[in-house]
C-alpha cells in the first residue's frame, strides 16, 4: 500500500467522517471515495437501538409531570407547616394577635427535592447515546451529516433540554439523506423547534383566539427559516414576506401535556390561533385552508434556487473549507435543483468533485469533532457523559446549546482562540489513557504514519507518555482536516 493512498484515506475518514479508528485506513485505503460513497448507502444509525431513550413528546411529559408532582409536594409541605403554626399559635396566647410566623422555605425546598427533576439525566443519556453513535460509526460520513443538520436546524436545550436529543433522532437523523423537503417539514414542525422559536403562543390578529386575546404574531419561527434554514440572508425575501410567512405559521403548536396525558408535548395545530385567509409570501398568494398553508409554503421554499446555492454553500464550509470553491458550489448547488433537493445525490456531489480533495488541510475542527476523533483514535467507544458535557461547555460548545438560532459557526475565527483549552483537554484525556495507549501505535495502526516528521520527533521527544499523546492529539494532524 503507497503512502499516497494512505493519505488520501486519511484525508477522506478526516475530512467527511469522525476522524480515523484504528485498522480504518486499510480498511478504505483501494478506494477512498467509494468508501464514503458505500456509507451513504448504509441505513443511518439509530441511537436508541438496544437503548430505552423516550420520544421527545414522553420526555416533555415526563419533565411537566415531575414538576407537578414537586409543587403539589411544597404546597402540602407549606399547608402542613402552617398549620403547625397555627396550633403553636393557639397554644400560646401570649403571642400578639394577628401576628403570622413566616412559613420556613428549607421545608419547602426539601418537599420539592423529593421529587427529582429529569431533565438531566434524560438529556445525559441522549449525549451519550448520540457520542458513542459517533465514536462506533465506521467512516462516519453519515453520522457527520447528522451533526451538520442538527446544528444547521438547531435548538436549544437551555431552553428545552428534555426534547433537545429526541428532536435530534425524530426530526433531524431520519431525513439527512432524504429529500430536503422532509426535512425542512420534520424540523420546522416538530414541537421543539415550536417551542425553541416560540410559535406555540403566535397567534394571528383576526385569529379567534388574537381577537379576544391581547398576545399577538410572532414572526421567530417565519423570519429563521427564510434566514436561515432556507433561502439564506440575502435570498430575497422582505420584511413583508416574514409577516406573510408569520401568520402562515399561526396555529402550529402542540398539546400541553397538563390536559394531555398521552399526547401531550406532540405537533398540533390549532385552528384558533390561525390567521384567517389567504397570505402572500415571495409573490405568491396561499389560499390552502390550515395547516396545509405552512407546508405548501415550506415546500416552495424547499425547490427554490437560493435555498440549492445556501445549503450547498453550507455543506461545503462545514466539510471542506472556510472559502470553498465557487465551483464546488455550483456543482453541489445544481445538483440539489436538478434532484429535487435530495440531500444523498447532494452528498454525493460533495466527495466525487476534485475541488473537495483539493483544498489543502487547514479547517479547523469544532470542538466536538476533535473531541471525538481523539477518542476514536484511541479505540474507545463508550463515554462518561457528565464529564464529556463538562469538557464541551470549557470548549465553548456546549452540546445542543448553540448561542443562537444561527448555531455553532463553521469558521476558524470563531474556535482559535480556544486552541489553548483544548490543551488542557488533550492533557486530561491523555493523562487517563496514558497507560493503555502508545502514540506510536495511533501514529503507525490510525493514522497511517500519514503525519509531518515534526510531529514524530516531537512525540518521539516527549518527556512521557502522557506529554506524547498530549502533543500527537495538539498536532495539525488532529486539529485539521
Amino acid at each position: 500500500m503507497t503512502s499516497s493512498a494512505k493519505a488520501d484515506a486519511l484525508l477522506a475518514i478526516n475530512r467527511f467522517g469522525m476522524g480515523p479508528r484504528p485498522g480504518s485506513i486499510e480498511q478504505i485505503a483501494a478506494d477512498p471515495r467509494g468508501a464514503l460513497l458505500a456509507d451513504l448507502d448504509r441505513p443511518i444509525a439509530d441511537p436508541s437501538a438496544g437503548a430505552v431513550l423516550p420520544t421527545s413528546a414522553m420526555a416533555f411529559r415526563t419533565v411537566v409531570d415531575a414538576n407537578a408532582k414537586r409543587q403539589a409536594k411544597a404546597i402540602m409541605a407549606t399547608r402542613a407547616e402552617a398549620e403547625a403554626k397555627r396550633q403553636q399559635m393557639a397554644a400560646a396566647p401570649t403571642m400578639a394577635e394577628g401576628t403570622s410566623p413566616a412559613i420556613s422555605e428549607t421545608a419547602t425546598r426539601m418537599a420539592a427535592e423529593a421529587v427529582p427533576d429529569p431533565r438531566q439525566s434524560i438529556y445525559l443519556e441522549e449525549v451519550k447515546r448520540r457520542i458513542e453513535t459517533a465514536l462506533g460509526a465506521g467512516i462516519g460520513f453519515a453520522e457527520r451529516l447528522v451533526w451538520f443538520w442538527s446544528n444547521h436546524f438547531c435548538i436549544s436545550a437551555d431552553k428545552i433540554q428534555s426534547m433537545s436529543g429526541g428532536y435530534e433522532r425524530e426530526a433531524i437523523r431520519p431525513h439527512v439523506l432524504a429529500p430536503f423537503v422532509d426535512l425542512l417539514l420534520a424540523a420546522e414542525g416538530h414541537p421543539a423547534m415550536l417551542f425553541y422559536l416560540d410559535n406555540g403562543a403566535s397567534m394571528g390578529a383576526n385569529s379567534i383566539a388574537g381577537i379576544n386575546r391581547s398576545r399577538g404574531l410572532n414572526e421567530n419561527l417565519a423570519r429563521e427559516i427564510l434566514e436561515l434554514h432556507t433561502l439564506g440572508v440575502r435570498g430575497g425575501y422582505t420584511q413583508d414576506d416574514v409577516i406573510g410567512f408569520a401568520n402562515v405559521l399561526t396555529g402550529w403548536t402542540w398539546l400541553p401535556p397538563a390536559d394531555n396525558p398521552d399526547h401531550g408535548g406532540e405537533f398540533s395545530f390549532n385552528p384558533r390561533l390561525h390567521e384567517p385567509g389567504a397570505q402572500k409570501v415571495l409573490g405568491k398568494l396561499y389560499e390552502q385552508d390550515g395547516v396545509e398553508q405552512g407546508r405548501a409554503v415550506l415546500r416552495d421554499l424547499a425547490c427554490h434556487p437560493a435555498t440549492a446555492t445556501h445549503v450547498a454553500a453550507k455543506l461545503a464550509r462545514a466539510f471542506v473549507a472556510d472559502e470553498p470553491s465557487p465551483a464546488l458550489i455550483e456543482k453541489m448547488a445544481k445538483v440539489f435543483r436538478d434532484s429535487s433537493g435530495d440531500l444523498r445525490e447532494v452528498a454525493r456531489a460533495m466527495v466525487t468533485s476534485d475541488e473537495a480533495w483539493a483544498e489543502p488541510q487547514t479547517k479547523l475542527k469544532r470542538p466536538t469533532e476533535w473531541v471525538v476523533s481523539m477518542v476514536r483514535a484511541c479505540g474507545i467507544t463508550q463515554v462518561d457523559a457528565k464529564r464529556f458535557t463538562a469538557g464541551q461547555a470549557l470548549l465553548g460548545e456546549p452540546m445542543w446549546r448553540p448561542p443562537s438560532p444561527k448555531g455553532f459557526a463553521d469558521d476558524e475565527a470563531s474556535w482559535v482562540d480556544g486552541i489553548g483549552r483544548r490543551l488542557d483537554i488533550a492533557n486530561n484525556f491523555a493523562e487517563r489513557i496514558a497507560g493503555r495507549t502508545d502514540p506510536q501505535d495511533i501514529i503507525e495502526n490510525v493514522l497511517g504514519s500519514c503525519v509531518s516528521s515534526d510531529v514524530k520527533e516531537t512525540v518521539a521527544r516527549a518527556e512521557s507518555r502522557q506529554q506524547a499523546l498530549a502533543l500527537l492529539f495538539m498536532s495539525r494532524e488532529f486539529l485539521r482536516r
